[in-house]
């Protein structure tokens, strides 16, 4: 998202999160999609070097396919944001059922040790809808409940018509204060994440930046 349509984004959705006021150097790295064995044991090697923390929206599914790297997540004081059991596409489902597959989240999240993590600063749980979409129905009730987080810098990993050195200018560019940006832990991902990643981390420390959790 880009700065010119926050004005007009805050007024349709007050209650969500698209960057936090920060004045000094921290800003707020994000993954979403994950876990994913391998790669997001990736991402956690590179974000130890710096002890850097960061907010990982993961995929219900993915936390019971891989409990073993979700554990790990949260063991290292990583944040835990709720992105669906399924990653349904809010446009396309009926409230009802967007409910069912958020609640078949927080029963799969339940089954591990780590409560607190998926709480963030606000108090309230963390929710990232998939694909950053959701409809005003959808919304009015996830409000109530929980910390809606979108972002203000979302880096395009995924997207195959970007290269690499593409990908890590667009994160270079949104490395600002209070910045939310937004990585992926998926396969689409993997290959560009892999590459830039090392190299943003180390600007990011090079530059006297420091990350949190949200």
């Amino acid at each position: 998202m880009i700065d010119s349509l926050y004005p007009l984004l805050k007024i349709l959705f007050p209650f969500v999160t698209w960057k936090v006021k920060a004045s000094e150097k921290t800003i707020y790295l994000t993954f979403d999609d994950g876990p994913i064995p391998g790669l997001t044991e990736f991402v956690l090697d590179e974000l130890k070097k710096y002890n850097f923390k960061a907010t990982f929206f993961c995929v219900g599914d993915n936390i019971r396919k891989h409990p073993s790297v979700f554990n790990r997540l949260c063991m290292e004081g990583h944040a835990i944001g709720n992105h669906t059991y399924h990653h349904i596409k809010g446009w396309k489902t009926s409230a009802e059922k967007y409910w069912e597959d958020i609640g078949l989240w927080e029963q799969e999240f339940s089954k591990h040790s780590f409560p607190l993590a998926n709480i963030g600063k606000s108090g309230k749980p963390l929710f990232r809808p998939p694909y950053g979409r959701f409809t005003r129905a959808q919304y009015q009730g996830l409000k109530q409940k929980y910390e809606i987080v979108m972002w203000n810098v979302l880096t395009q990993d995924y997207n195959a018509s970007l290269t690499a050195q593409q990908v890590l200018q667009k994160a270079i560019r949104g490395a600002k204060p209070g910045a939310i940006i937004v990585f992926h832990d998926n396969l689409k991902a993997e290959q560009k994440l892999k590459s830039i990643l090392p190299v943003f981390l180390e600007y990011l420390h090079k530059n006297s930046f420091t990350t949190a959790t949200l």
